[in-house]
């Protein structure tokens, strides 16, 4: 369907940097030619809205069901701005991240947020021309703000921004077109999450039978009499983990020659896989040692589960805690696995502190039950769940990749439709309305 998508036979510059060179037959006017500004408000009964860069706008309550919006249920709402069907409504400190977009709902906004109406002749082609990378850039250029937290569109600016404006049929074939494609490589893009989360599924079920109930499936099981454990081989021993690690707790001001270094960004939520490795830290508070072989476990939000084990000697951020088995038939890369599985993670999550940085501490994480295998189970388990995990993890990678593209092509289709670079009138045809 894009394959055959051509450039327009006929363009010129249209003396707008942000634009390029467009159709000689589309015009370039400033949006206050396009847009008026309003701020109608009491209406507090109305759906609450938010301006978000990833869809645009959106009732709130979608954003609380991701645990990412604010709840502003309890506040007075009769200072916020009503928004109708149509109009453009975008986010002041954050239109040049792309906070942007025509609402298809009728609701009220934030009495923070901007909302624009559009005046006669202007569709919801403008949904897609000001959520483009294009657009941000230049809404960047107009904000104002001594940092960048606090850069601000304001409306005065907003409207000396100049626009295109195809004819309004080309608009429509244009939003056809777009309509179309978007939910195409939604529908994909959401197959490939779902992909996604069941390959983790499946991740965090393997790790936790294998730890807890080994390779051998004719063993003998029975009760652990620990609720999160279940039944486990019965010539297993199950222990506290203070009487098989310790707590190393061992200061160093500074970074030695070869030292790894690891901050909690650093370390890839349940996989433990080292990221973002930088040479360039500067470090501002006194850092922990470790040796190679110990355990490194996040206790700062330990629901990401941030638990690694590096072959190398190092120094680490204070927010983890360093582990050192101190038995020798006691597998470091068997206890890393079992303090990587979920039913661990969620057991150790149950006991933090501190609602908005929540953390946990050595005395709970000192007397949780691990499940200990003889030495040479453990062996076989560490070999097979390397090997196991190695190959999920490289197919959730390979899946993740794919929706990156497509993302990163949706991105370049929409910003080469809508300012004219790729003639879609043809194809916008046969599409549904």
């Amino acid at each position: 369907m894009t394959a055959n998508l051509r450039p327009y036979s006929d363009t010129c510059d249209s003396g707008i940097q942000w634009l390029g060179k467009l159709p000689v037959h589309w015009e370039v006017v400033p949006n206050r030619a396009l847009f008026k500004e309003v701020r109608e408000r009491n209406h507090p009964n109305a759906t609450i809205l938010s301006v978000t860069i990833e869809k645009g706008v959106i009732p709130q309550s979608s954003l609380l069901q991701e645990r990412s919006g604010k709840d502003s249920s309890s506040r007075d709402r009769s200072a916020y701005k009503f928004v109708r069907s149509g109009d453009l409504a975008y986010n002041k400190m954050r239109a040049w991240q792309g906070a942007v977009g025509v609402s298809g709902h009728y609701g009220i906004v934030s009495p923070a947020y901007v909302v624009q109406r559009p005046r006669k002749g202007i569709g919801r082609y403008f949904h897609y021309l000001l959520r483009t990378p294009a657009f941000a850039q230049e809404a960047e250029r107009w904000s104002y703000g001594i940092t960048s937290d606090m850069w601000s569109l304001r409306p005065e600016h907003f409207k000396m921004i100049y626009s295109c404006m195809p004819p309004l049929s080309e608009q429509a074939s244009i939003v056809r077109f777009l309509d179309h494609i978007d939910t195409d490589i939604s529908s994909y893009m959401c197959a490939r999450k779902d992909l996604i989360e069941l390959l983790s599924e499946l991740r965090h079920a393997i790790i936790h039978r294998t730890v807890t109930k080994g390779l051998d499936l004719g063993v003998e099981l029975g009760l652990s009499g620990v609720e999160w454990l279940g039944s486990v081989p019965q010539h297993w021993r199950i222990e506290r983990l203070k009487s098989l690690a310790r707590n190393i707790v061992e200061y160093s001001n500074d970074r030695q020659p070869g030292d790894a270094f690891l901050g909690l960004e650093h370390v890839e939520s349940w996989t433990g896989r080292r990221i973002n490795v930088s040479c360039d830290t500067i470090f501002e508070s006194q850092l922990k040692c470790f040796r190679s072989g110990d355990i490194l476990f996040a206790k700062l939000r330990p629901y990401l589960a941030k638990v690694t084990m590096l072959r190398q000697g190092g120094v680490c951020v204070g927010e983890f805690l360093v582990l050192r088995c101190n038995r020798p038939n006691i597998d470091s890369s068997y206890m890393c696995w079992m303090l990587r599985s979920k039913p661990v993670i969620d057991e150790i999550n149950r006991s933090t502190f501190g609602a908005k940085m929540p953390r946990t501490d050595w005395p709970f994480i000192s007397r949780l039950a691990i499940v200990v295998p003889p030495p040479s189970e453990q062996a076989a388990i560490v070999s097979f769940l390397d090997r196991m995990i190695t190959d999920i993890d490289a197919t959730i990678d390979s899946v993740r990749r794919q929706v990156s593209l497509l993302r990163e092509f949706r991105t370049r289709l929409v910003s080469d439709v809508v300012t004219g670079k790729l003639d879609v009138r043809e194809a916008a045809k046969g599409m549904p309305t």
